[in-house]
This record gives structure tokens, C-alpha cells and sequence, in this order.
């Protein structure tokens, strides 16, 4: 059943982890974006022991982004690594992330779109005018993927390889979409209504985030269906697991209270989270069908939640997939020629 209940979370939390899954990355290009620190560092670290060719972690900070590369070095020998810049709450932050690649990065093999939020203290929209946490974690990665998918599709063709997309998702999915979040994206517009203030004001604060969580399942099952025509690229979303990180670092009061008592009880190690985005970007090899458009959590491939399955959540899925893409069509004239060369529609 696609639902996660409290005994389920404890028994997954507490299992022994699987050592992280090893593959030979030479002549390989990867991105791991938000790569400075938590998950995405800890992912970064484990690939550059795999000697790709390229590693890209993005960071919005300049300094923050060198500080990783150094550690990076130190840490595992790995020199290459590079830090490019990348601010997902700009649209044009991505278009330069994307300008730059089309000028410098040639093939791409793994994409791993980790960078992303657990919300904001006060109603705040980006200046592209979307609710901060919803293009943070879900807009703005479905633009950046989808401007790298046609180097993707180019490595596939001239290296006869996988490549893969990842969506760092979270098993709180399974929670998106109660009664409450239902009514504004059953409004005409959903992506408006979720970033109304009314929305931000009647919904509760977690919420925000576990819905962003599903819209980046419904994203990753939309683009593997409209791949049928590159079928070497595989497209999953992840789940990384209840970790210590600094993702959680402005809760405050009962809620920090209690996100401390969870982290002393069943919290597995940031390192032991990287490991699950490093399986879904090179594990199960051999059942790569099984992967694609999978969700993936502790290394292999469940049932996203009931809702996602529903008919009111596919027909939800295909409203947030047209809907978005009109905006991510207005957001860079490209992505109408990425959809129309290579999406079935």
C-alpha cells in the first residue's frame, strides 16, 4: 500500500543502511545541486571517490560553494570538483546555470536535483512571483532539469548510456494533499493558489513543504511517461530518509522541540542520507525499468502514497504538469523546443 505509518517510519529508520553503492564514473559528468552541504555535500563526497570526469555542485554562495570543494579535496583526494552558482528562488539564476552549461559542460550524465528548502517564517514570494518554498523545491528544479535534459539525451545517443535524473522527494509525500491543501489546487490555477497568502495562512506550515514533496513525484512521473521516445533515460525521485542536517535549523519552539527529540531517536547520519540519493543516481543496475519514474527509498523502488495513485492524483499530476510547464515556458523561451523535439505529448 502507498502509505507510510508510524510503525513503518521507525522500522525504516532503524534498519542497518546499505553501504553505499560504488560504480565506475570515469569519463562521467554529474550534478549535484545544493552540493555544499547536508544530503547534497555527503551525495558529492561519495561520487567524487567514483573518479568522474566532472563533478558540478552548485551552491548559492560563492563561499559556502569553495568551502565544499575544499573539504571535497580533503576528504577523498578528488580535485576536480567545480562549484558553479545556482539561486533556485531566480528564475534567472537557472538561466545562467543553463547558459553556462551550454557554453562549458558538454555530456551529463547524472542530475542530481537535490538543492531545496523546508519553508520560510514569513509569506514570501520570489520575484517571479511564486511562493518561495514551492519554486525552491519543485518550479524552479523541474526548469533546470528540463533545460539540461537535451544534453542528456546527447550523452545517451553518443555514448550508448543511462543517464539519470534524480528528484530529491521525501517520504512526508505521503502525508501532501489533506483536505485543506486540496481546496487551492482544486482551484482553476493551483500553482497561484499555492502560492496565495491564503494559502500560506490556512495550511500548515509542514504542509507547505510535504506538498512541494509530491509535486516533485508528479513532476518525475510526468517526464519519464513523455520520454517514451529516449528510452536510456531513467528519471526517479528519492527519498533520502530522516537525517541530521541543517535543513531543519529554523524551527523553533514545539517544533523545535520535537524535530530534536526525533533526530536523538531515530535520525540516521547526513553521510547515511547521501547515500540513498548516490543509489538512486547509479544503483539497480539491471532493473533500470523497474526505476524508471519509480520512487525509490532505501535503496529500492516502492509505492508512492494512495493519493499520488488516485485518479484525483494522476488528474492532479497532469494539471500541475501542463500548468507549469506554461510557466516554465514563459520563464525561458528554450523550453517550448525542449518539449516539442523531445516530449511526446
Amino acid at each position: 500500500m502507498g502509505q507510510i505509518t508510524l510503525w513503518r517510519f521507525f522500522r525504516e529508520q532503524r534498519q542497518t543502511i546499505k553501504p553505499v553503492e560504488k560504480v565506475d564514473l570515469t569519463g562521467k559528468t554529474v550534478i549535484v545541486t545544493g552540493g555544499n552541504g547536508g544530503l547534497g555535500f555527503e551525495a558529492a563526497k561519495h561520487f567524487a571517490t567514483m573518479n568522474p570526469a566532472r563533478l558540478i555542485i552548485t551552491s548559492r554562495s560563492e563561499e559556502k560553494g569553495n568551502a565544499a570543494l575544499s573539504k571535497i579535496s580533503q576528504d577523498t583526494g578528488y580535485t576536480k570538483a567545480e562549484a558553479w552558482p545556482l539561486d533556485l528562488s531566480r528564475f534567472a539564476s537557472v538561466r545562467e546555470f543553463a547558459d553556462r552549461f551550454e557554453r562549458e559542460g558538454g555530456r551529463l550524465d547524472i542530475l542530481v536535483e537535490n538543492a531545496g528548502m523546508v519553508g520560510t517564517p514569513s509569506y514570501e514570494k520570489t520575484q517571479d512571483g511564486y511562493a518561495v518554498i514551492f519554486q525552491t523545491n519543485a518550479i524552479a528544479p523541474s526548469l533546470h532539469t528540463l533545460l539540461l535534459l537535451p544534453y542528456m539525451i546527447k550523452t545517451a545517443e553518443e555514448y550508448k548510456t543511462k543517464p539519470r535524473i534524480v528528484l530529491v522527494s521525501s517520504d512526508v509525500h505521503y502525508w501532501a494533499m489533506n483536505n485543506k491543501s486540496r481546496k487551492f489546487v482544486s482551484r482553476p490555477n493551483m500553482i497561484d493558489a499555492l502560492s496565495s497568502v491564503d494559502y500560506y495562512n490556512n495550511v500548515r506550515q509542514e504542509n507547505h513543504y510535504f506538498d512541494s514533496k509530491l509535486l516533485n513525484v508528479f513532476f518525475m512521473r510526468a517526464l519519464q511517461a513523455r520520454l517514451a521516445n529516449h528510452p536510456s533515460i531513467i528519471v526517479d525521485a528519492v527519498n533520502p530518509g530522516y537525517c541530521y542536517s541543517g535543513f531543519r535549523s529554523n524551527f523553533t519552539g514545539i517544533r523545535a522541540f520535537f524535530d530534536h527529540l526525533m533526530e536523538r531517536l531515530v535520525a540516521m547520519t547526513t553521510e547515511e542520507g547521501g547515500r540513498q540519493l548516490v543509489w538512486a543516481a547509479v544503483g539497480g543496475a539491471g532493473s533500470e525499468e523497474k526505476i524508471k519514474g519509480g520512487y525509490v527509498s532505501f535503496a529500492k523502488v516502492v509505492e508512492p502514497s494512495d493519493f499520488s495513485l488516485s485518479k484525483e492524483g494522476q488528474d492532479l499530476e497532469e494539471k500541475y504538469w501542463n500548468q507549469q510547464l506554461e510557466i516554465l515556458k514563459g520563464a525561458d523561451p528554450r523550453i517550448k523546443e525542449i518539449v516539442d523535439q523531445y516530449l511526446q505529448h
